[in-house]
């Protein structure tokens, strides 16, 4: 008789569309995401945007989403890791500050100003019990428990004016980083950049929009071939009934935990 616990693994489905403001004027996606499945089911995921003014902004984005991820894989975190909270503010703040130096390295490298290669960046560690984020700047984070509560775990900094919000390279990223850590059985997360943000979210309240998140967390819990869902995902993100409310770029990571 097999008595052992099967171990709650992820489904992740993920895609950056390049806007088609951005289509129209030939310029490339500047979105980034980036995401790993750890062992003992620890989920990291990390969507960046590289900022409309910096001339090598989509660089930006993927190399601060490849060096997150990269800098919490080294770590060998696991679920008894994330037990404490101070350890998991350590891991994401060191994930930042490591983004923050390949950044400004990659720069230097191409002869440019670190702002040349701004971006936001939000990294989210997930585990059966627990979602823990950090972000710099817009888009958000979004997880949903197992009574079905959904819950926005960042809010969106667009700064004083529209359009404008803090990036991984401006001075003062670090201090103006959210960080949260929320403890509860989890089933779904989801992380997108500020292109959806309108329709993903209520925006007067700070809450997530159910009516958009529900099929999609639905969606990458019945992922079962990774290629064809990413299809599917890439096709949604480019329909007219996206692109007619947003002309921004858009990346969306959503994933479901299955036991």
């Amino acid at each position: 008789m097999n008595t052992s616990k099967r171990v709650p693994h992820w489904r992740v489905v993920a895609a950056s569309v390049c806007g088609t403001s951005h289509v129209k004027n030939k310029q490339l996606c500047q979105d980034a995401h980036h995401w790993q499945i750890l062992p003992d089911s620890v989920l990291v995921a990390v969507v960046a945007d590289g900022a409309g003014s910096a001339s090598m902004g989509k660089v930006g984005a993927m190399v601060a989403t490849e060096t997150a991820v990269d800098n919490i894989s080294l770590k060998e975190v696991t679920r008894q890791t994330l037990t404490d909270d101070e350890a998991v503010r350590s891991i994401l703040l060191d994930a930042i500050i490591a983004a923050r130096k390949a950044v400004e390295e990659e720069a230097e490298a191409c002869e440019k100003q670190p702002s040349d290669l701004a971006s936001t960046l939000i990294i989210t560690v997930a585990a059966p019990e627990i979602v823990a984020v950090a972000q710099i700047g817009d888009g958000v984070a979004v997880a949903k428990d197992t009574q079905d509560n959904l819950v926005a775990l960042t809010l969106p900094d667009s700064g004083e004016y529209i359009n404008e919000t803090v990036f991984l390279t401006s001075p003062g990223a670090l201090d103006a980083a959210q960080l949260r850590v929320w403890r509860q059985a989890i089933v779904n997360v989801g992380v997108l950049t500020d292109g959806l943000q309108m329709l993903a979210m209520n925006m007067a309240v700070g809450a997530p929009h159910k009516p958009f998140f529900s099929p999609l967390f639905e969606f990458a819990a019945n992922a079962d071939d990774k290629t064809v869902a990413k299809e599917q995902l890439v096709r949604f993100l480019r329909s007219d009934r996206i692109t007619q409310r947003t002309d921004d770029d858009l990346t969306l990571v959503i994933a479901a935990l299955s036991h």
